[in-house]
């Protein structure tokens, strides 16, 4: 396994996932912006730039299986409150490769569009590229440790025609020079996994991202 946050997403991009060993890695955070927790099959990723014997301490003292403690409200609150951050939700964490040739669907790029997607986007991601649809957006941006990520937003008069999925799969179409696309959706959300998985994004784990206030 790779000794940045970098090298082990990228290896599971492609399939290579942290041994399933019920352990738990502890890796610098990849920017300022950027700390929270990756829980991957039978191993987690915690990146933060606190002292990795404090968050070994910290599990430890969670009264749960230890396979589940990185992702635990009480470890999740223990490091929110010594880090000082906040954090939304646990999110299913999904990528897929991308494809080539044109979306499939018609797309207009957007300068400074001020859409509420967009605006959310601006607090997580870098380089924020934004294309509409009739019915939709869907945008693009660099966010935990420079991988690229998307989302999409569907009109709500517009919603089971499917365009969700046409947006999520546009996406793999946008993203530039070959890389992979990474994309979030919260596990309630499942209007939004089905969309994504549709896509064909793969689900790889689950992800509590720790934004700085």
């Amino acid at each position: 396994m790779g000794s940045t946050l970098t090298d082990i997403l990228d290896a599971a991009a492609h399939g290579r996932f942290p041994s399933p060993d019920g352990g738990t890695t502890v890796v610098p955070q990849p920017s300022c912006r950027d700390a929270g927790v990756i829980a991957f099959t039978g191993h987690s990723v915690v990146f933060t730039d606190e002292d990795p014997q404090w968050v070994r301490r910290t599990l430890a003292s969670v009264d749960c299986d230890p396979l589940a403690a990185t992702m635990n409200p009480r470890f999740l609150g223990a490091l929110l409150d010594h880090t000082r951050r906040s954090m939304d939700t646990i999110d299913l964490l999904t990528v897929a490769s991308s494809l080539d040739g044109p979306p499939p669907l018609p797309l207009t790029e957007l300068a400074d569009a001020g859409h509420p997607r967009e605006l959310r986007a601006r607090r997580r991601r870098d380089d924020i590229r934004v294309w509409a649809a009739e019915g939709g957006v869907v945008v693009l941006g660099r966010g935990v440790a420079g991988r690229w990520e998307a989302a999409t937003e569907v009109d709500d008069g517009c919603r089971h025609r499917g365009l969700g999925r046409a947006l999520a799969t546009a996406a793999r179409h946008l993203v530039p020079d070959g890389d992979p696309v990474w994309a979030q959706q919260a596990a309630g959300n499942a209007r939004s996994v089905r969309a994504f998985q549709a896509a064909g994004f793969r689900p790889v784990g689950a992800e509590a991202l720790l934004l700085a206030t």
